[in-house]
Formats: C-alpha cells, structure tokens, sequence
C-alpha cells in the first residue's frame, strides 16, 4: 500500500473515532483504535521526513550566502537518511500477532532435575527481561520440583499500554520458542564434571474469547488433586482441571488456584491460545515454519541455543550470535540475542517484500 493511501486511511480512521456511535460498539472501537495504534507511527515518521526534506532544501538554498546552513543541511541529511530508514522497516509487512500478549511454558526436559534447575533459570531469566521493558507479567500455572526448580511452568506476558510496531511481548519473545541447552557442573554433581541438560519453551500468542470460542459439548473436563513436588500432595480436595478440545485433541491444565472455578478459567485461557496458535499455523504459511521450528519434543539435539557456563557463553544457531555475557544474559539482559534475531526476521521481511 502507498504512502498516499495509508494516510487517508488515517484520516478516516481519525474521523471514525471521534465518532461517539462508533463507541457504543466496543469490538468495533477496540479493531479501530489497533489499527490506528499501528498507523500513527508511520504516518509521525512521515511527517518528520517531509518536515526535514523541506528544511534540508531551505537549507541549501541559504548555504551560498552562510557556510553555516551548509553544516545545517548536512546534518539534516543524516537525520533524513535514519528517517527514510525507519520508515522503511515501519513499513515491513508485519506479523498478524505483533500487538497481542503472550503465553509461554517452559518444561524441563532430558537431564532430571538439573533440567528442572535450568527451566527455573530461564524462568527467571525471562520475567527479569519483562521486568526492565515494563510487561507485566502473570504464573498462570507452575509444577515445582525437588530442589526448587520447575518441572513445568506457563506463564502469560501482557503489553502495557499500546506498544509501538516491534516493542511488544509478541515480537520481542516470539523467538524464544525451541530447545535451550545448558552446559554446566549440576548441583547434584559430585565429582565436578560437566553435565548437558535440556529444557524446552513454546510460546503462542494469547487469544481473545471472541477470537476462539469454546462449546461445552467439544470439551472433556477432569479434576484431580494438586501435587507439589515429587507427587507430595499439596491440596486435599480435587481442585486441578485438565480440558482436552475433543476436535483438535489439545490439552490444557491448571493447578495452581485454590478453587476449581479458577482453575478452569485458568486452563481455558491456555487452551484458546493453543488453539488459536495451531489454527493460524494450518492457515499460514510461514506461522506454519514458526511453529515447526518451536520443538515440542525436549530433545538435546534439537536446539535453538546454548548456555555455557564455564564459558560464560550464549551461542544462538539460528543467527549465529555469540556473547561472552551468559551471567548478565540469566539476570535479565536479553537486548543483545533478541536484538539480533529481531533483526535477522526484519531483514527476511524486507527481501521478502522487495522481493
């Protein structure tokens, strides 16, 4: 789409939101304002390049007589050239998902509780992350283990406010899904040596209710008693709920509430987004590959990264990123890896949309 047409849609947009009637229709206001949200920084940045492209030309025009606007125009290029630039990745077809919020699990995989030890790590790692960038963030459900580590987690990331195109919880941790591989002496090691350990993350993005809607009559609901670790009871009442969609044959559980009406809620908002993720992978190509490349089996062959600790070492396969960081990485410092995968898709985009 032009420029020309983008702005008018603006405009339109504009006009349709200052429209109380518009308003009394809540789902229609809420798909309005989105794609307003989405347009406003394009349409700003157009602004300013148009703004600069004029000052650079009166600039020029007053270079002949004061050496000092020719300093000024020079100046003023550069800032038309980082413009130009934004405007252009602005303008990258973007993923459907980009403004919506994010539920990640995390499960320990080959490695017993040195796994489960890790999981724990990256659990840590990611809500310290969320933390500095301002998500918040919500443990819908947790199966602790022995020593203190998560067997399995699922935890829901959340947008604050109306994120800027590439700043929200969808773009910035979409890429986190696959296999993480640690190399370290485990806790339980008793004669120093280094150990490998997997533990797998899937992320999907959130669906909402009107998106995905659930039939009674599709769904199979269990309960049974919460277990904390190693199986030792933690309630004596059967509060956890399993839902298996009987379609699709997808699974979700909670276990984590204390009654079992918060439970189901809990398990039901899993559910739909798994749901929702597996029908937009069955409908679009490439959330199809997205969703291959997120392993589901925790395998240690089958891996997206490598924490090395004797090293201090995090390596990512998939772009080739390496740092020497790995103690500031685990305490929340995810800019440099995020960034890099970040900008290997934006460049993907870009070919593919020049392409």
């Amino acid at each position: 789409m032009k420029l020309d047409d983008l702005l008018g849609e603006y405009y339109e947009l504009e006009q349709q939101l200052a429209d109380p009637e518009v308003h009394a229709e809540p789902n229609k206001a809420r798909t309005l304002g989105k794609r307003y949200s989405h347009l406003t920084p394009i349409i700003e940045t157009y602004r300013q390049l148009n703004e600069v492209e004029n000052d650079i030309e009166a600039a020029r025009e007053l270079a002949s007589e004061d050496s000092a606007f020719a300093e000024e125009a020079d100046r003023l290029s550069q800032q038309a050239d980082d413009l130009t630039e934004r405007l252009r990745v602005l303008l990258v077809p973007r993923d459907p998902a980009d403004e919506k919020n994010l539920i990640m699990e995390v499960k320990a995989g080959e490695g017993g509780e040195e796994s489960a030890l890790f999981a724990g790590d990256l659990v840590r790692m990611y809500l310290r992350y969320a933390e500095r960038l301002g998500f918040k963030t919500e443990v819908i459900n947790a199966t602790h283990s022995d020593l203190g580590g998560y067997k399995d987690v699922t935890i829901a990331f959340k947008n604050k406010g109306n994120p800027e195109p590439g700043t929200g919880v969808w773009p910035v941790l979409k890429f986190e899904g696959g296999v993480h591989r640690v190399q370290r002496v485990p806790v339980t090691e008793s004669q120093g040596r280094i150990h490998t350990s997997a533990a797998g993350v899937l992320v999907v993005p959130e669906a909402e209710e009107i998106e995905v809607q659930l039939h009674d009559n599709d769904l199979r609901i269990d309960v049974y008693r919460s277990s904390g670790p190693g199986g030792q009871s933690v309630n004596t009442t059967d509060s956890a709920v399993r839902i298996t969609h009987l379609p699709t044959g997808i699974v979700a559980s909670c276990q984590n509430e204390k009654s079992q009406l918060q439970n189901k809620e809990q398990a039901m908002r899993i559910l739909r987004s798994r749901i929702y993720a597996e029908a937009q992978a069955s409908v679009d190509a490439e959330a199809a590959a997205e969703r291959k490349s997120q392993v589901r089996t925790v395998d240690r062959s089958e891996r997206v990264r490598t924490y090395n600790f004797p090293e201090n070492r995090i390596s990512d396969h998939r772009v080739g990123y390496k740092a020497y960081n790995l103690d500031q990485v685990l305490d929340g410092d995810l800019g440099g890896v995020i960034h890099a995968l970040m900008e290997a898709d934006t460049k993907e985009r870009l070919e593919a949309a020049n392409s």
